[in-house]
């Protein structure tokens, strides 16, 4: 694993509230994330996890509290913002084309023009650089296939899932979330999904993991946050945590005070 910076914090959460109606979704939840790390963030059913990640990547609007990117406050009305501000998602869904191209697919919104009046005036897409580009991401990623010519609906889940993650990464400047990224995926699919999560962390972003899979999570998080009733309620160094101890912290059968100090990230 990288040993991230623990002074450098690319983005962070303070106080962060969030209500439908009588339900409190975030109850003045905190979170950080330092630069070039994997953060993992765990919760059971209800715990506001998935609420934190879309208020951090711009699909929802907290009630209270504030955002910070790189030590300045950002105020995110859409996940367009958020984009805009170099923090990209992918979700469970993928959210991808089936029936176009790879290379369609990661420069899906943000196609490139031609140069000089036929893409000014005409609109016409740059078709080669795209591709050429597109191939290049994949290559640096070391995801295998054919063409990114070729539609996506004729890849392996592992394979659609590294063109997602692909298209982040490609546009991401601080900050790639993933969300489940392993749920629908066999062993040896999982297990490609996870190499190129580290290789996105290599190349200097820092990544936030949702997931269920607690193996994984041990397996590739330099940190793992544990929301609980809509709160942070601890921050793990893996290493020197079981995981019986994490699920048993995650659900309440363990409180953040009876866990070993040197555990506490």
């Amino acid at each position: 694993m990288a040993t991230a910076n623990a002074t450098a914090l690319v983005m962070e959460a303070r106080g962060l509230v969030k209500r439908y109606g009588h339900v409190t979704a975030l109850d003045h939840s905190d979170f950080e994330l330092r630069s070039g790390e994997i953060l993992a963030v765990i919760g059971d059913n209800g715990a506001g996890k998935s609420t934190l990640i879309k208020a951090l990547s711009g699909a929802l609007v907290p009630d209270e509290g504030e955002i910070r990117l790189d030590g300045q406050v950002v105020h995110f009305r859409t996940p367009m913002d958020a984009r805009r501000a170099g923090i990209e998602t992918v979700y469970q869904d993928l959210a991808v084309a089936p029936a176009l191209s790879i290379a369609e697919n990661l420069f899906l919104g943000r196609e490139l023009r031609r140069a000089g009046v036929l893409g000014s005036v005409f609109r016409m897409l740059d078709k080669k650089r795209m591709r050429e580009d597109s191939t290049s991401h994949m290559r640096e990623l070391r995801i295998e296939i054919g063409s990114t010519g070729q539609a996506v609906e004729t890849l392996s889940g592992g394979q659609r899932q590294g063109v997602a993650v692909a298209r982040s990464a490609a546009f991401a400047r601080h900050v790639v979330i993933m969300d489940e990224p392993t749920a629908a995926l066999g062993v040896k699919q999982s297990s490609m999904v996870l190499d190129l999560i580290r290789r996105v962390r290599d190349r200097g972003l820092s990544v936030v993991l949702i997931s269920h899979d607690m193996p994984h999570v041990f397996e590739i998080a330099d940190r793992i946050h544990v929301a609980r009733l809509g709160k942070r309620i601890a921050v793990l160094n893996p290493p020197k945590i079981s995981m019986s101890d994490t699920v048993a912290l995650m659900t309440g059968a363990l409180t953040p005070d009876q866990i070993p100090p040197d555990a506490l990230a």
